[in-house]
């Protein structure tokens, strides 16, 4: 730079100033500039890392906690002269901004939020990091939360407190799975039951259809006996009938009995066959 000659690299922009005033940037290569006339100064365009040590911060609900995080940025090319003239050394400034905005972020977050939510304040705190850093011709690229740890007390008061919430969840799954087994258990005993009534029903059901159709048959059966019964009968004759009583008396007097009792018509229908005897042999005298 001595002689006037500045070789820029790729990943960097030159801006040039005459007598003090800005005059332009270059772009990457050679380029001359007439010494104590103008003044050039290299700006890096690559993405800066910056790891923010490890600071105590203040919760809403005043518990200390350590927090570090990690910090991508970069000076944007269409502003690489705001890096030089707006800001005496922007690399200290976006470190000392993350801090001031890391503990105005915390500082409205709980610290069960700050465990939970770490992505929100994650991106809370780069948005507000970038609209600041805007004026610098600075990009806020990404921020990652690495830890955040609260004190020892707070932390043994979380684990226990963990503890008792699993122990709560065991509990009311075990003894959900144990109603559900009674709810299982008694359901499956009430469709046995109401299987066993509905085949005992069909059961008695189909027993009396059995013993009703029994009962058609039978009484169909006698009705035909007592017709054709009738039908025979109505052709027989006062002799065929006193046949069948003879017949009667006979079996009567072959049993151990020693009395018996005749109804009236029976002496009628006896006499008749007498009768009929008697005729009988008239009949033959008078032929001889």
């Amino acid at each position: 730079m001595a002689f006037g000659l500045i070789l820029v690299q790729q990943y960097q922009r030159l801006v040039v100033q005459k007598f003090g005033t800005f005059v332009g940037t270059r772009r990457s290569g050679l380029h001359f500039l007439v010494p104590i006339v103008y003044h050039g100064t290299k700006v890096d365009l690559r993405e800066r890392v910056t790891r923010v040590p490890t600071q105590k911060y203040i919760t809403a609900d005043n518990v200390v906690v350590d927090m570090d995080f990690v910090i991508y940025y970069r000076v944007m090319e269409e502003y690489a002269e705001r890096a030089v003239l707006e800001v005496q050394n922007f690399e200290l400034a976006v470190v000392n901004l993350a801090f001031a905005t890391l503990r105005a972020v915390i500082g409205g977050t709980t610290l069960s939020e700050a465990l939970a939510e770490r992505e929100r304040i994650r991106d809370a705190l780069q948005v507000r990091m970038d609209e600041v850093t805007e004026r610098w011709g600075v990009k806020i690229s990404q921020v990652e939360i690495n830890e955040i740890d609260p004190p020892p007390g707070v932390k043994a008061a979380m684990e226990r407190e963990k503890s008792a919430e699993a122990i709560k969840t065991a509990e009311i799954t075990e003894s959900e799975g144990a109603r559900q087994s009674q709810i299982n258990v008694a359901e499956g005993e009430k469709q046995a039951s109401i299987l066993s009534a509905e085949g005992q029903r069909q059961s008695e059901i189909l027993k009396a259809e059995g013993e009703q159709q029994a009962a058609v048959l039978r009484a169909s059966g006698f009705s035909e006996a007592l017709e054709r019964i009738n039908s025979v009968a109505s052709t027989a004759d006062g002799r065929t009938m006193s046949l069948q009583y003879f017949e009667t008396l006979k079996s009567l007097g072959e049993s151990p009995s020693t009395k018996w009792i005749f109804p009236m018509e029976f002496t009628s229908m006896l006499g008749n066959f007498l009768g009929m005897s008697g005729n009988q042999g008239n009949g033959d005298s008078s032929s001889k």
